[in-house]
């Protein structure tokens, strides 16, 4: 079989290193990759050989990095530290070549992909939208352990350096080259003949003089670390171990710094932190492939692709669904019942579109052609052509019962009705819809630009011809499905109003606000669940803490505080209320609890032991997760994992509930 990497020597005596596993679609680091670089190293160490171009030949991979089923299976510290050193040596042989080592990326460049890029003379990019580059590492609890600590601060500064290391995120070609991560940006049917002209240059002693990158500024290192343990809370080593890296790095020569980030990426990559990030990562990319096993029997047709969706509310939710899926080509039909309700949606779908541009996400064009694609209507004209009809109202059984047998009037008899709903089973609100088994749950999560998950809600009814055509839609449009059988609440909204509802009910036993909001984000939530009821708004969540108590009478004891808080016209954070467990006046956030606690009966202050806190607030949710698995809402535990890391926020460097879980055993959940 043919090696993932083969090398070459042309005409004119520039050696080719070309990246290419058979056995694969993309390009990343193993140990067969690397015992191939090494022996491509060996080969072109010739006096023929004036010059070196790295390349891969995918049409859309340069390199991704390790194999992270490589990182996960490294069981301790020493192995992890072995695993740094190993990849450190590799791309030391490639910078100590005699003879320019020029790298041509076209496509992803990340980890250490971009470390094997740092280890050459220069960097030259494609133009390419799917060139991407970076250092990705922090985001799956690591750090660049192949060089990435060392070089880049010596290539661009220790401050732009960790800024980039820091953020974890992949650049595209042009921002890459302002930020001096690569040297030059040419068009990708150039790339390879420019990277070859580029190293002969250097071969002929042609090499342009680079600056030298700026000294760190005074007290960077402390500022750095400080701003990271407010954010972190102390939860997440791997950016402070970064900062250490970088700046140990610069008192020493190149060869003592590998060996200080050597160290520090066998502690980070052995810990449970990394693992259960790089698991989160398994998670979501399973989410991508998922299917109907075990819900269905196999369905043979290919499901027919939804190009035209009507879209029935246009509030927040309605309206960000709405350009989403109009950015992404889908043909969209909003409507609402008065045309100053559409009016705002449209403003909404248009300020969406505007900071889209700002960030770069789109371009001005592909912003312009995405609003055309929306029409909007009090009526129900165009609807007749929808191949889905997404509800996406108030959180009201009766209305929403009205609005499904209200469309089904108007689309065609295998138009899909879909609800947005996040609480309310599925089957409750199709009522005595014709053709019920095309109805099914389109969850989406709020704001729809930020939350990838979707819950594909599978009523009493849905056939499997609607299940599997919604699924390859919530596929199509970029989101992450995780599949539930339709009950109250589903699975993110049932753990997480369970969750709330305790926590409201110690407060009202007199556990302080800011202490519980305090312990759980110490846990590694990334706020309280007072400060999250807040930001749902208190009405929405006693809306919820209703419903919750109608249909599980038995278990859920309703607090009664966001009853009396919205009584009192204290709505939260939403829709530009002013308090709620907190004050926002002038934009301030400030605890509001002298207001809050006159609402409640006099308890007392209780002592507030965060160990306790958690221990209680976590117990509920474990409880509360393990019957949704029980009941079979969801199918697997890695469901309830990738779901509530992904649409409530449970903190995942955890892993997610179930795998937090199963790690502590019958013991208490203090940890």
């Amino acid at each position: 079989m043919t090696p993932p990497v083969t090398h070459s020597v042309d005409a004119d005596g520039v050696g080719w290193i070309v990246f290419d596993d058979p056995a694969s679609g993309v390009n990343v680091f193993n140990p067969a990759t690397q015992a191939a670089l090494d022996a491509s190293i060996t080969a072109l160490t010739l006096p023929a050989v004036k010059a070196i171009v790295v390349a891969s030949a995918k049409e859309r991979i340069f390199i991704v990095g390790a194999d992270l089923k490589w990182l996960m299976g490294l069981p301790d510290v020493e192995l992890a530290e072995e695993f740094a050193r190993t990849g450190q040596h590799l791309f030391q042989r490639l910078a100590a070549m005699l003879v320019p080592v020029v790298c041509a990326i076209h496509g992803a460049c990340a980890g250490g992909g971009f470390e094997l890029a740092l280890a050459c003379r220069r960097r030259l990019a494609s133009d390419a939208v799917l060139t991407q580059i970076g250092l990705p590492e922090i985001g799956i609890g690591t750090i660049p352990g192949w060089g990435g600590c060392v070089r880049l601060p010596r290539l661009i500064g220790a401050r732009a350096a960790l800024d980039h290391i820091l953020r974890a995120q992949l650049l595209p070609a042009d921002q890459a080259l302002r930020d001096g991560l690569v040297d030059e940006v040419v068009p990708s049917a150039q790339l390879r003949a420019r990277a070859k002209g580029v190293a002969l240059e250097l071969a002929a002693g042609h090499a342009p003089a680079r600056p030298p990158p700026p000294p760190a500024p005074p007290g960077l290192f402390a500022d750095l670390r400080e701003t990271v343990r407010k954010r972190t809370r102390g939860q997440l080593p791997a950016p402070l171990a970064a900062i250490n890296v970088v700046e140990q790095g610069f008192k020493f020569d190149t060869d003592f710094a590998l060996g200080v980030e050597a160290v520090a990426f066998g502690h980070l990559a052995a810990s449970a932190v990394c693992k259960n990030l790089v698991n989160g990562f398994f998670l979501r990319e399973a989410a991508k492939k998922r299917t109907l096993d075990g819900w269905y029997p196999p369905v043979d047709a290919n499901p027919v692709r939804i190009s035209r969706v009507g879209i029935v509310g246009a509030g927040v939710m309605g309206s960000g669904v709405a350009q989403w899926l109009a950015a992404r080509g889908i043909g969209v039909v909003m409507r609402d019942v008065l045309p100053e309700f559409v009016g705002r949606g449209l403003e909404v779908i248009h300020g969406l579109f505007d900071d889209a541009v700002k960030r770069g996400r789109i371009s001005a064009d592909e912003a312009r052609a995405g609003a055309g694609r929306i029409s909007t209507t009090t009526a129900w004209e165009g609807f007749e052509t929808c191949d889905l009809v997404i509800e996406a109202i108030a959180e009201n059984l009766r209305a929403k019962q009205r609005v499904f047998a209200e469309a089904a009037r108007f689309v065609r008899p295998d138009t899909l009705l879909a609800s947005n709903t996040s609480a309310l089973p599925i089957e409750e609100i199709a009522g005595q819809v014709p053709h019920p088994e095309r109805t099914i749950g389109i969850h989406f999560f709020n704001p729809v630009g930020r939350m990838a998950l979707v819950e594909l809600v599978l009523g009493r009814d849905t056939s499997a011809a609607t299940a599997d055509r919604a699924l390859a839609f919530v596929k199509v449009i970029g989101k992450s499905p995780v599949i539930c059988r339709s009950s109250p609440g589903f699975l993110v909204t049932r753990v997480l109003f369970f969750y709330l509802n305790e926590a409201v009910k110690l407060w009202e036993r007199g556990v302080a606000t800011a202490a519980m909001d305090s312990a759980m984000r110490d846990f590694g939530w990334p706020m309280g669940p007072l400060r999250l009821i807040d930001e749902v708004g208190v009405d929405v969540t006693d809306s919820i803490f209703g419903e919750m108590a109608h249909y599980f009478p038995q278990r859920f004891v309703r607090s009664e505080t966001c009853a009396a808080m919205f009584a009192a016209r204290m709505r939260g954070r939403k829709n530009g209320a002013s308090s709620g467990f907190y004050s926002y006046s002038d934009g301030v956030e400030a605890l509001n609890d002298e207001a809050t606690r006159s609402l409640s009966a006099p308890v007392g202050a209780r002592a507030s032991n965060p160990k306790e806190i958690t221990a209680t607030l976590m117990g509920a949710m474990i409880a509360e997760g393990k019957r949704c698995l029980d009941e079979r809402v969801v199918l697997a535990q890695d469901d309830v994992d990738f779901a509530l890391v992904s649409g409530a926020g449970f903190p995942a460097f955890r892993g997610g509930l179930m795998r937090y879980a199963n790690r502590i055993g019958g013991s208490s959940p203090f940890q």
